[in-house]
């Protein structure tokens, strides 16, 4: 496995690189990419650490497993690939960021622009073999993933915490929530949108985290993709 991290977050994993379970977890992964087919590609499995270095984390979003359909994971949480139609959950995030601060709904559910501005988009397992949804749970991915919630939880300067649903929830104590912000709700997907992600306002209220905490707010108006 190519593990291509940007050195504001090596520098800081490197000892979870050299521990025995990421090692197993890496030939884990070579093994499944040989015998079958496994999202995202191999060069957009850390794209979420590429496209937020570690000193412009503002904000953390927790997602779990990345989408297993052809051409939808890159790397991401809730984030689909150009093209390629939004999912529900990610459905039920746009009908609520339009009815919270009234973005227009984009023609993609590429989401990539939230990423630039500093909203690190975390899913606790980085892989997945196509078509079989959290395949790759219990395989090394979360401990990895909870060291880098624990790197986050340690900036000095406060970040916003945005966790959605149990699962996500569970890692509250990895977060120091004397420094830190979180939001929590229900997971926008179908099953658990209508029992309290709908309506939560989450986009206003990370804007409303960040401009307390001295930062600038997060522009979440996607544009559309021609």
């Amino acid at each position: 496995m190519q593990v291509d991290l940007p050195e504001s977050w090596r520098s800081r994993l490197a000892a979870e690189l050299d521990k025995p379970y990421f090692h197993k977890l890496e030939q884990f992964v070579d093994q499944e990419r040989r015998t079958n087919t496994v999202f995202p590609p191999e060069s957009e499995v850390f794209s979420a650490l590429k496209l937020t270095p570690y000193e412009k984390v503002n904000v953390l979003l927790l997602g779990q497993d990345p989408y297993h359909d052809d051409n939808q994971a890159h790397g991401l949480c809730f984030s689909v690939q150009p093209g390629i139609k939004p999912p529900p959950s990610l459905v039920n995030m746009y009908k609520e960021l339009q009815s919270d601060l009234g973005c227009r709904i984009p023609n993609n559910g590429y989401l990539v622009a939230w990423a630039e501005q500093g909203l690190l988009m975390l899913n606790a397992v980085l892989t997945v073999q196509a078509h079989k949804p959290n395949s790759h749970k219990n395989q090394g991915w979360e401990t990895f993933t909870d060291a880098i919630i624990r790197e986050v939880s340690a900036k000095e300067s406060p970040v916003v915490f945005v966790l959605w649903g149990g699962y996500a929830q569970k890692k509250l104590n990895l977060i120091d929530t004397t420094r830190h912000s979180v939001i929590q709700s229900a997971h926008p997907s179908p099953l658990s949108a209508r029992n309290g992600f709908f309506g939560s306002k989450p986009f206003s209220k990370i804007n409303q985290a960040l401009q307390a905490a001295g930062k600038p707010q997060i522009n979440w108006q996607l544009p559309d993709l021609k």
